[in-house]
C-alpha cells in the first residue's frame, strides 16, 4: 500500500466528474487500499478518487471510532437508490478542504448501489453520519464539494483562504 496526495481546493481536478470503473479487478483493488492508508494517516472518515487525483469513481469510508476495529467501505460506481424526504444537519469537514467546517444539509436516509472490492454488486441502507459521509463523497465524484453547499459569501472566504495558504507554502517570501 502507498500513501496517495491529496488534492486541495482550489484544484481544478476536483471539479471535475469522475468516470466509471469497467469493473473491480486487482488494480482497483490496489488503488482502494492506497486511499484507505491515505484516508486513515490523514487521518479522515472518507476519501473519494478524485480527492488523489484519479478521475474514477471510487470512494472508500471508514466511520469506526477511535479504539473500535477498522471498519472500511469500499465502493466502485455508487449510485444513490432512494433518498429520505426528512433532512440532517452534520458539520462538514473536507480533506480536500483543510481546517474548514461548515454545516451542511443533507437527507437524513440513502440507500447506495455500488461494486464491492469483489465486483459484487451491493446495496447499503445508511442514516445519521454514514448517510452524510456517503452523500459527502459521492459528491467529489460529480465535482461537488462541501462548500458548494454554502452560500456564495461562505465558500469564496474559504476558497480565498486556501488559495492564499497555497500561495504563502510555494512562497516562502510571503
Amino acid at each position: 500500500m502507498a500513501q496517495l496526495p491529496i488534492l486541495v481546493a482550489p484544484d481544478p481536478r476536483l471539479k471535475l466528474k469522475a468516470k466509471p470503473v469497467d469493473g473491480v479487478d486487482d488494480a482497483l483493488r490496489r488503488l482502494m487500499d492506497d486511499m484507505l492508508e491515505t484516508m486513515y494517516v490523514a487521518p479522515g472518515i472518507g476519501l473519494a478518487a478524485p480527492q488523489v487525483g484519479v478521475s474514477r469513481r471510487v470512494l472508500v469510508i471508514d466511520i469506526a471510532k477511535e479504539g473500535e476495529p477498522k471498519a472500511p467501505l469500499c465502493m466502485a460506481n455508487p449510485e444513490l437508490v432512494s433518498v429520505s424526504d426528512d433532512d440532517a444537519v452534520y458539520e462538514e469537514g473536507c480533506l480536500s478542504v483543510p481546517e474548514h467546517y461548515a454545516e451542511v444539509v443533507r437527507p437524513a436516509r440513502v440507500t447506495v448501489r455500488f461494486l464491492d472490492r469483489d465486483g459484487i454488486t451491493r446495496e447499503l441502507d445508511a442514516d445519521g453520519l454514514l448517510a452524510t459521509v456517503v452523500q459527502h463523497e459521492m459528491d467529489h465524484l460529480d465535482g461537488i464539494l462541501f462548500i458548494d453547499h454554502l452560500s456564495n459569501l461562505k465558500r469564496n472566504m474559504i476558497l480565498r483562504k486556501l488559495s492564499k495558504s497555497r500561495k504563502a507554502a510555494t512562497d516562502p517570501a510571503l
